[in-house]
């Protein structure tokens, strides 16, 4: 697709203006294929059609799930081009754009919010059905692409394609916000601060008064502990095996900071010594055994037989699948608990494959009060 023009159509009183907007072209992180380096490349990005807006990307944040892509264990269309924690400034719309003009600042949003799904129209949940995200289409919702470069379509990802210069996104999958908003740090709001603030006051609804667990103390980790913070936990217990986070850790809320390695227990044991009877609520943000489980869980042997939690729900004890060994999973009481994707059956598989366990795609959850 070569260079265009597309014409938008405005009345100023009883006088018609149209606006001829052009292609731009400009600089982008191009990922032609699964672990290979990313390519500057010159691409050239369409302008905004009906509903949709065009904006500069002023600063953008690398996301874990942008790397998922890059080694391939987040399936996506190539050539693509990634990012989706970012801040810009309008610089086009399209027809029937009526929440913002050129000129704003904004955040693109990899989860649009239509106002009009079943999704968006619920009071239990927001993901609205026209994100891109199960998909994985990487096209525009009328199914086509804004981005090409050397004569070929570019794929966009999840509806927000930030490592560009420009990049164009839905209406409906972009947020104004104020004019005096620093874009080089509101563009955490895109993705990280939201994903850990949003984990502790509108997943949990951390209650007042209430003792919260935070395992791992990166970006969305200390968003979790601000968000403990503002719902008014008394006690915010920050987990690493990187002591240097710990001074950032407690600016931003925690009451306490401990590292796993300092201790030759399992953590969940320590946890529940310093509280007496454990936690009301606790966050696994880091995927990783060694912070979860932590002091001399990598050396004493493993138990026997599990007790399993599904929503609430306790199994009788069962043989422990010989696959799993110390160090994998760790039991408090001869019991664990699963959490994260809360399916019995990823619990049982999980239980059955120790490698999944160390990429944290089940963890578990500590003991505590009101579970």
């Amino acid at each position: 697709m070569g260079p265009q023009q597309h014409s938008l159509h405005l009345c100023c009183g009883s006088f018609p203006i149209t606006v001829l907007l052009q292609v731009i072209k400009c600089k982008a992180a191009v990922l032609w294929e699964a672990n290979k380096p990313f390519s500057i490349e010159e691409v050239e990005v369409a302008p905004p059609k009906a509903h949709e807006v065009r904006i500069k990307i002023v600063a953008t944040g690398i996301c874990r799930s942008d790397d998922h892509v890059i080694t391939g264990a987040l399936v996506m269309p190539f050539p693509i081009i990634l990012g989706h924690e970012a801040a810009g400034i309008v610089e086009s719309v399209g027809q029937g754009v009526t929440s913002m003009k050129p000129g704003d600042k904004v955040i693109p949003l990899f989860v649009p919010q239509c106002g009009e799904c079943s999704s968006c129209l619920s009071t239990k949940g927001n993901l609205c059905s026209k994100n891109d995200i199960g998909s994985a289409a990487g096209l525009m919702p009328d199914g086509t692409t804004r981005f090409t470069c050397k004569g070929k379509a570019i794929h966009h990802f999840i509806g927000t394609s930030t490592f560009t210069e420009y990049t164009v996104v839905h209406e409906s999958a972009v947020a104004k916000i104020d004019s005096a908003a620093p874009l080089e740090k509101v563009c955490l709001i895109g993705c990280g601060f939201s994903t850990g603030y949003g984990a502790a006051v509108q997943t949990a609804k951390v209650k007042p008064g209430s003792t919260c667990a935070v395992f791992g103390l990166g970006g969305v980790g200390l968003s979790v502990v601000m968000g403990c913070k503002a719902a008014g936990a008394s006690h915010i217990i920050a987990i690493d095996i990187n002591k240097d986070k710990f001074a950032k850790a407690k600016e931003l809320g925690a009451t306490h900071c401990i590292n796993p390695h300092d201790f030759t227990k399992p953590i969940q044991e320590v946890l529940t010594e310093m509280t007496g009877h454990g936690v009301d609520y606790s966050f696994e943000v880091i995927g990783r055994a060694d912070t979860m489980v932590g002091g001399i869980a990598a050396h004493v042997p493993p138990p026997t037989s599990f007790t399993g939690s599904h929503q609430g729900k306790l199994h009788p004890a069962q043989p422990l699948p010989a696959a799993c060994t110390a160090g994998h999973v760790f039991a408090h009481k001869g019991s664990l608990v699963a959490v994260g994707e809360n399916d019995l059956q990823v619990f049982k598989r999980a239980l059955s494959s120790p490698s999944l366990l160390h990429k944290g795609a089940c963890v578990f959850r500590l003991p505590g009060r009101g579970r």
